[in-house]
């Protein structure tokens, strides 16, 4: 068995900080969407967790909110943050629009043919094509980080995705159960190519504000947290 085989890579995936976004948009792919205050403070928190972990990658989504969540624990590392676009956020027709509990837009009848196969699913990138370049992303930051450990900075739904596909679990599935909070680490770790554990961590839970927590149950009024 060659040293490669035996190799131990550790690639974090962790979702963004909180972006600053008051009008509840569901912002998607779109530009100009940057963390705010809280969510700065989430990217240097979980920076100061990974301190002393033996980084030697750190790639982003190329949104604002990515490379901004990725700085500081590239900073703390001595390394530039490098730019996948194969980490983007998935692609949504509702991007761009207030899309969430109680704001009417599942009563909107132009909005309906939208919403016809939840298992694809018809609003958006399929779940499948969301594996195919999730995991390439992975292979390539596992590679970029052999025998070490690697941070990718993504999207709720794209990493929640690649995780029940590793973990065998079926792609639909309802978004208020995601365990993906933000400023979270799903964490995969690779013997040689193969991922042999998945895990999971909030190094900054207590600054994520209550009603976006993972697994907890929207509620009407509050600040969206779809897509994100």
């Amino acid at each position: 068995m060659t040293q490669s085989e035996n190799d131990i890579t550790v690639v974090h995936v962790m979702r963004h900080g909180e972006v600053h976004n008051p009008e509840g948009v569901l912002y998607g792919r779109l530009p100009g969407y940057h963390l705010s205050d809280l969510g700065r403070q989430m990217a240097d928190r979980v920076a100061e967790h990974l301190a002393d972990r033996d980084i030697t990658h750190v790639v982003a989504s190329p949104l604002e909110r990515a490379q901004e969540t990725a700085a500081p624990i590239a900073k703390a590392h001595g390394l530039d943050v490098a730019s996948d676009e194969r980490l983007i956020e998935a692609a949504n027709v509702f991007q761009g629009k207030t899309f969430g509990v109680g704001d009417g837009a599942l009563r909107k009848p132009g909005n309906w043919r939208h919403l016809t196969n939840p298992f694809r699913p018809s609003w958006g990138e399929p779940y499948v094509d969301q594996v195919v370049r999730m995991m390439a992303a992975l292979g390539r930051a596992r590679d970029a980080a052999r025998g070490h450990e690697a941070v990718c900075v993504s999207h709720q739904l794209p990493i929640w995705i690649v995780r029940s596909f590793v973990e065998r679990r079926r792609l639909w599935h309802d978004p208020r159960r995601r365990q993906c909070t933000l400023a979270s680490l799903t964490s995969f770790t690779f013997r040689g190519d193969r991922i042999v554990s998945v895990g999971y961590s909030e190094p900054a839970r207590d600054l994520v504000p209550p009603h976006l927590r993972a697994g907890v149950k929207p509620v009407k009024g509050a600040a969206k947290g779809y897509g994100a």
